[in-house]
C-alpha cells in the first residue's frame, strides 16, 4: 500500500469516528508505526485518539529477550516511529508462554510507566490461559485476544474477568481472516504470500491466526448458516462486527482495512442496532455444532 493510500484509510476512520488505531513494531519492520506517526502530525486528532502498539516479535522468541534493556530499546523505536515521547498503550506481542509468569517481565513493565516511556501496557495473546494469568497481574491495562463468531472460548472466562480487574479486552481477528465477510467460497483463492495459503495448516505460525484454525470448507458453511441472520442493509462483515461489540466486556475490536471504503463501513457497523438474543442463541447454536468440536479446546 502507497503512503498516500494509507493516509487515505486512515483519515476516513478517523473522520467516520474511529479513535484507537493498532499497529506493531514488526508490522512493515516499523513502517506501519511511521506512517501513522506522519498521519497523526498531519491530522493531530488531540487526546481522543488512542494508538496502541505492540514489541517482542522482532526477534526469535526466546523468553530472556523480554527483558528492560530490550524494552527500553524496541520502546525508543517506536517512539521514534510514532513521533512521540509517551507511547499510549504497549503490548506484548503474543510472547512465549512463561513470559506471562515472569515477575521480572512486569517489573520491567512498571518502569517503563515510571520513566513515562508508556501511558499504559498490555498483551496480545494466543490461548484463554494465557489472558487469565496477565489478568491476574494488577499492572496489565488490557488483553488483545482472537474474538469472533467462530471463537467463542473468550467469552466463557476471559471477558468476565477482565471486567472485574478493569481491564480492557482488545478483540482481534474479528472476520476470521475474512471468513465472516461472506465474500469467500469454494473457488476462492489466495496468493502464495497471503497467510490464508501458506499457513491454513499452521505451517508458518499459530494455525489459530489464520481463519481462526477452523478448517476452510467448515468456516465456509459456518458463514452460510449464519448468512441468513445478517439484517437488511448490513453486510455480514458489519453484522460480524457488532457480534462481538455486544458482548459484555469487549473494549474494542480491530478490524483491518485496505482502503477509505472499508475503514468507513468497519466504523459502520457501531451505528448497527444490537442483536436479538435470539441473534445470539443462533451463533451459539452455529458454533456449538460445527466449530466447538474443532477448536473449542485448543487455544
Amino acid at each position: 500500500m502507497s503512503e498516500d493510500a494509507a493516509f487515505a484509510t486512515l483519515g476516513a476512520a478517523v473522520d467516520a469516528g474511529v479513535t484507537f488505531l493498532d499497529t506493531a513494531d514488526v508490522y512493515g519492520d516499523g513502517r506501519s508505526e511511521q506512517i501513522i506517526g506522519r498521519f497523526l502530525r498531519q491530522h493531530p486528532a488531540g487526546p481522543s485518539l488512542t494508538v496502541a502498539t505492540k514489541m517482542g516479535r522482532r526477534v526469535p522468541q526466546e523468553p530472556s529477550a523480554y527483558n528492560i534493556d530490550n524494552f527500553r530499546a524496541w520502546n525508543d523505536r517506536s517512539r521514534a516511529n510514532l513521533g512521540v515521547d509517551t507511547l499510549d498503550l504497549v503490548q506484548l506481542h503474543c510472547p512465549p508462554t512463561p513470559v506471562y509468569s515472569t515477575d521480572a517481565v512486569f517489573d520491567a513493565l512498571d518502569t517503563l510507566v515510571q520513566e513515562k516511556r508508556i501511558g499504559a501496557y498490555g498483551v496480545s495473546v494466543e490461548r484463554v490461559e494465557e489472558a487469565l494469568t496477565a489478568i491476574a497481574r494488577p499492572g496489565v491495562a488490557s488483553v488483545q485476544i482472537i474474538l469472533n463468531a467462530l471463537r467463542h472460548k473468550p467469552i466463557e472466562a476471559v471477558l468476565p474477568a477482565a471486567s472485574a480487574a478493569g481491564v480492557g479486552i482488545i478483540a482481534r481477528v474479528p472476520l476470521a481472516s475474512g471468513m465472516l465477510s461472506g465474500r469467500y467460497d469454494e473457488h476462492t483463492t489466495f496468493g502464495a504470500d497471503d497467510h490464508r495459503n501458506y499457513n491454513r495448516h499452521g505451517d508458518s505460525f499459530d494455525v489459530g491466526e489464520t481463519f481462526s484454525g477452523v478448517p476452510y470448507e467448515v468456516g465456509l458453511e459456518a458463514v452460510r448458516r449464519l448468512k441468513p441472520l445478517v439484517p437488511p442493509g448490513a453486510t455480514m462483515a458489519q453484522w460480524a462486527l457488532r457480534w462481538i461489540a455486544d458482548l459484555p466486556g469487549v473494549t474494542v475490536v480491530i478490524p483491518g482495512a485496505r482502503g477509505p471504503e472499508q475503514a468507513r463501513a468497519n466504523a459502520a457497523a457501531a451505528d448497527l442496532a444490537r442483536l436479538t438474543p435470539e441473534a445470539h442463541a443462533a451463533v451459539a447454536e452455529v458454533y456449538d455444532e460445527l466449530i466447538r468440536p474443532l477448536v473449542h479446546d485448543r487455544w
